[in-house]
């Protein structure tokens, strides 16, 4: 039997079976923007050629298949979601165009005003209020609300948000509401915020439910459209979701909760970088995950990813469990210019799927890092994606010769600059994701992947003074492979707020076991499997506003001194962030958390290399690194292990290319990854 992980990228989409035995087959084909199943179904096709199979049987004997998706992403960045309506408290209507009340830019006295998903003329006051204790201050009014319907439906929404004040601590003016929307917008998407984000923080909770009702409606139609294309093609298994936190859910979890796959991709990648950790025994990683449209940067400590809640996609708040990911508008499609002034910009504008670099020879004539990468030597243009592909090397000339007139330089010296000039943007995300957290990236490896890394990583280690880089067999499409290392996830949170020293041991331990029930019995509903918890916390200084996500599962919560365990580990979690904790202050707890997790079989292990003979270079190819030089090329996937390669030397395979720069030394692990070790 097989499974499947797939990862629809702006520009690629990957994918990866891996068989009972933990043979691994790859597949990357040209994402679909206009419709993402048809490059789906176009790389399971490619998939099964690679095994001899027709699709049917391939799919037949499938047993699994975990998908990340962009479509909730793209729906937001491109403004092409839902019509959405959104009723709240009568007097708080003007929420989302208050926002938070700061700028993004605070001394830009010219920014302009973020517009707000729904427009002010669709967020509609209904009469009702619950205080902040779930005391019911004025009853759900249904006339109020039967007028705000009036209005939704004369304005034709195809989605509502309902986000009544304090609902997170008494949902049932938000059911009701719900209810009488049923019988009078039966086709209408309803989102409660009692359900999507139950917690504390007004904007943060109508921002992310009213997220989840613009994007909804389109993710739903999207993995409808899949469903029916692989149940056409013969596979009858379960399709389950990559959402951001890092774990998996089936497809009707995945569109309840819709706001949560808006990382989908990105999360896979962090997942596999987890995988890989453990494979290699490296407990420190850098992941930096490179693709067509954009780069992924995150971090690996003792093993581990961290959480984050306070995500901004598009300019939008998302309060809900994330993975923490910065990404950079900087990847193999990014688009190079001169600007005013004569300096170069590369990104964050892509060339996408399509029409994609200029080399693609599909009418796209500006410059990209991928043209650069053609020009300077690094990409074989006769042998791209395995052959599969040609490259058109001087249409990849001209674009960046037209760029080096622009900058009074010429072709080469361009195409050197934007090397540069992306490596540089992409060192500063690396530093973002430490140096600026409090964390000394010298102590870390760097695990490049995604199908652009390995050209960049060696040039980005130096800068950043990182000694080490790890580049997987599988780099191009570890995303794909990282979304079947993962586990069913379904997250649990209450609010309840109170110093440390002030909390009630008694009431803690029942909402947590109230917590884990409701999180058991949901999860249940879709899995039979074994069922295991996660508890946490989101805790603060009295005078922070953010919070910070604390595990908890080294506290024993049956102990006389538990507050001393809480408050302990929030003081070791706020010393690994920022390198400090305040010992003569107790936190503040604001929420717990759960996490529900249904363990699935683990991936089996891909059999180990046997050291042998060193395999011979494939031949030589001139490429620039200051100044043209032969250098040798080998085949990735026919390494030796225990094989050594010195740099200047390109390592090549289907789907990835790994540049070594003067003094760098690759050696080839059991499982057949490069382990390069950085020239000073």
């Amino acid at each position: 039997m097989y499974r499947i992980g797939i990862d629809v990228g702006g520009t690629f989409t990957d994918l990866v079976a891996i068989d009972d035995n933990g043979t691994v087959t790859l597949g990357k084909v040209p994402s679909t923007p206009e419709d993402q199943s048809i490059g789906v179904m176009h790389g399971l096709a490619q998939v099964a050629a690679s095994l001899e199979l027709e699709l049917g049987p391939f799919l037949a004997n499938t047993d699994r298949i975990v998908h990340g998706t962009t479509v909730a992403t793209n729906a937001l960045l491109e403004r092409k979601g839902a019509k959405v309506g959104l009723l709240t408290t009568e007097g708080h209507r003007d929420v989302l165009e208050m926002r938070e009340g700061l700028k993004p830019e605070r001394y830009n006295l010219r920014l302009a005003r973020p517009e707000a998903l729904v427009p002010r003329h669709l967020c509609l006051g209904v009469r009702e209020r619950i205080r902040a204790d779930g005391t019911i201050a004025q009853p759900l009014d249904e006339a109020s609300l039967n007028k705000a319907i009036r209005v939704l439906r004369r304005e034709k929404v195809t989605s509502v948000a309902i986000c009544y004040l304090h609902a997170y601590r008494d949902g049932r003016h938000e059911q009701a509401t719900r209810d009488i929307l049923a019988k009078a917008l039966p086709d209408v998407h309803v989102c409660l915020s009692s359900e999507v984000l139950p917690q504390i923080k007004e904007y943060e909770r109508v921002s992310t439910t009213v997220v989840n009702a613009y994007v909804a409606p389109i993710l739903s139609r999207y993995l409808s459209r899949l469903e029916q294309a692989l149940a056409a093609s013969g596979y009858d298994g379960p399709v389950l979701i990559m959402l951001s936190h890092g774990g998996i859910a089936p497809i009707a979890e995945a569109i309840r909760m819709a706001a949560g796959t808006v990382l989908s991709g990105p999360a896979g990648g962090v997942s596999g970088a987890r995988h890989a950790a453990g494979l290699a025994g490296i407990d420190d990683l850098i992941p930096f995950d490179m693709g067509g449209t954009s780069s992924d940067i995150s971090l690996i400590v003792d093993g581990q990813a961290a959480l984050a809640n306070d995500r901004r996609i598009a300019n939008e708040r998302i309060a809900l469990p994330s993975l923490d990911i910065v990404t950079l508008g900087a990847g193999g499609g990014s688009i190079a210019r001169a600007v005013r002034g004569g300096l170069l910009q590369v990104g964050p504008e892509s060339a996408g799927a399509v029409p994609g670099p200029a080399c693609y020879g599909n009418g796209g004539v500006e410059a990209t890092v991928t043209d650069a990468s053609v020009v300077l030597g690094y990409l074989d243009p006769e042998n791209f994606l395995g052959g599969r592909t040609q490259l058109d090397g001087v249409a990849a000339a001209v674009a960046l010769d037209r760029l080096g007139d622009d900058l009074g330089i010429d072709g080469v010296a361009a195409a050197e600059g934007v090397h540069r000039v992306v490596n540089t943007q992409m060192a500063e995300g690396v530093r973002l994701a430490t140096v600026r957290r409090g964390v000394d990236p010298r102590r870390f490896a760097l695990l490049a992947f995604g199908g652009a890394a390995g050209l960049h990583a060696t040039d980005l280690a130096r800068q950043l003074n990182l000694n080490r880089v790890v580049v997987p067999r599988i780099a191009s499409v570890l995303s794909a492979w990282g979304m079947l290392a993962t586990e069913l996830r379904l997250e649990v949170t209450r609010t309840h707020i109170g110093d440390t020293s002030d909390l009630d041991i008694a009431a803690i331990n029942q909402l947590y076991r109230e917590m884990e029930a409701e999180g058991r019995n949901r999860l249940s509903n879709w899995f039979d499997g074994d069922i295991h918890t996660a508890r946490s916390a989101d805790m603060r200084y009295g005078e922070q506003i953010f919070e910070i996500d604390v595990p908890l599962d080294e506290v024993n919560f049956e102990a006389p001194d538990l507050l001393e365990q809480i408050k302990a580990a929030f003081e070791r979690r706020h010393e690994t962030l920022y390198a400090y904790s305040l010992k003569d202050q107790d936190p503040v707890l604001i929420n717990a958390r759960i996490a529900t997790i249904g363990a699935l079989p683990a991936l089996p292990e891909e059999p180990l290399m046997a050291a042998g003979a060193d395999t011979p270079p494939l031949g030589q190819r001139r490429i620039y690194l200051g100044q043209w030089l032969e250098a040798p090329v080998y085949d990735f996937d026919r390494l030796s292990a225990g094989q050594q390669i010195t740099g200047p030397a390109l390592v090549v395979s289907e789907t990835t290319n790994v540049l070594l720069r003067e003094g760098d030394r690759a050696t080839t692990t059991p499982h057949g990854w490069l382990d390069i070790q950085i020239s000073a």
